[in-house]
């Protein structure tokens, strides 16, 4: 595992030659040398992710004291940290983004235990906050949650997030950032994008309205819902395995004329200690035919859709750290932030599906913990593996090389492999 650890895991997964195509792109790429190019602090935001929350130099000072004591460095120096900051700000949120967009894909195979049902992939669909900077900058972008005592607001304001997420490989395919104030339900309804057939989407109640569900529906997609306790779902015909055919209506269909069909099981929840209570649960879903997916083997999916509170917890707790405030002071620099720990986040998942293949273990098996730690100490084991520092080394350099003295004609080398979307093609074309 040392080998793709630290800044080398974040090289393989986002190789240079991506990185690079990604910043020109999004028209982030510059006319002038830089003591911090672009592409350059996408791996340093990425490295401050990985470390959260140590603060800027200590974090410098992990990603290049294994190149200083090779040699590698020259008189190249760490750059004060308004300099970072300035660089950040030239960056923007956008490439981190983008880059999001084009490396979040499946991870897992029909041999990753717990990724499928019945040939289905499974998915699932829910939201959380983060808690960001209390600037005035971020509260008019962002807003904060209404608070029931005292001045009538929380004390930090936030950032509402929706994710898409493989169950069985703890990927994020898909996320949508917006402000506090925007619910879920919303922001939910952008990531049918990235849904299609063969897939099973599991959500919790708040989120059965026929928009919705219309929504995911329309790509593909089969659907497994919990249904609200106050929902009065009609029984159309009952099904020999206890299951019934009923059927769903928009608020604005109030005289029922365009019903969506559905399948109703009422799932009793045992031995969970991930729910509040345990008692009978009803469930949705498009999957209508009783004989092929019977009610009490479909009902025993929607256990995992509680993988994603744990999805929450690896990326919040465990990567960001323990109720730490993203210290950004700027909207675009809070979403840079947000954006980095979902790369890097899904880096170390990729690691660890590759790992759990290679020694025949339920990725459940590896811990995510040790493979963050793992990752963060390699940094100064591995300084061969960070590429991208010791290309910059060179580009120095040459930089510093006198005027008039050409260097040695170079063969250039080909970019490394990488998977690239629709997103970074339409980028590049428009850029």
């Amino acid at each position: 595992m040392a080998d793709l650890s630290g800044l080398g895991l974040l090289t393989w997964v986002y190789p240079p030659g991506l990185v690079d195509r990604v910043v020109a792109a999004c028209g982030r790429s510059e006319q002038r040398k830089r003591l911090l190019p672009a592409w350059l602090v996408v791996y340093i935001v990425l490295g401050l992710a990985l470390f959260s929350p140590a603060p800027y130099l200590e974090v410098m000072r992990h990603l290049v004291a294994g190149l200083r004591g090779l040699g590698l460095l020259g008189d190249w120096h760490v750059p004060a940290k308004s300099s970072l900051f300035r660089a950040r700000q030239r960056l923007g949120s956008e490439p981190l983004r983008v880059l999001f967009a084009t490396t979040a894909k499946p991870m897992a195979t029909e041999t990753t235990p717990g990724a499928f049902w019945r040939g289905l992939r499974v998915l699932a669909v829910d939201g959380t906050c983060w808690d960001v900077a209390d600037t005035e900058a971020n509260q008019a972008a962002f807003g904060r949650p209404g608070y029931g005592r005292g001045t009538g607001r929380s004390a930090f304001v936030q950032v509402r997030m929706a994710t898409l997420v493989e169950v069985g490989s703890h990927a994020v395919l898909d996320a949508e950032l917006a402000g506090c104030r925007t619910g879920e339900v919303t922001l939910v309804g952008r990531l049918p994008r990235s849904c299609g057939p063969g897939q099973l989407v599991l959500a919790d109640r708040e989120f059965l309205g026929v928009p919705l569900w219309r929504a995911f529906t329309a790509t593909g997609a089969d659907l497994l819902w919990r249904v609200p306790a106050n929902r009065v779902l009609p029984v159309h015909k009952e099904l020999r395995d206890g299951s019934w055919l009923s059927s769903i209506h928009a608020n604005t269909d109030p005289a029922k004329r365009d019903p969506d069909d559905v399948r109703v099981l009422a799932h009793q929840l045992k031995d969970t200690v991930r729910t509040a209570a345990a008692g009978e649960y009803r469930l949705v879903t498009r999957l209508l035919d009783a004989r092929r997916y019977p009610a009490r083997q479909l009902a025993a999916p929607y256990r995992e859709r509680w993988e994603i509170e744990s999805v929450f917890a690896e990326i919040k707790t465990h990567q960001r750290g323990t109720k730490v405030v993203l210290s950004s002071k700027t909207p675009d620099g809070v979403l840079q932030q947000i954006w980095a720990h979902l790369l890097v986040h899904h880096a170390l998942r990729e690691l660890m599906l590759r790992t759990a293949a290679t020694r025949q273990l339920d990725p459940d098996r590896v811990s995510f913990t040790e493979t963050l730690r793992s990752a963060r100490r390699s940094v100064t084991v591995t300084p061969g593996s960070l590429f991208p520092l010791t290309s910059w080394s060179r580009h120095c350099e040459n930089s510093r090389r006198p005027a008039g003295k050409a260097p040695a004609r170079q063969t250039p080398a080909q970019p490394a492999p990488c998977r690239q979307t629709q997103d970074v093609q339409l980028l590049a074309q428009t850029g």
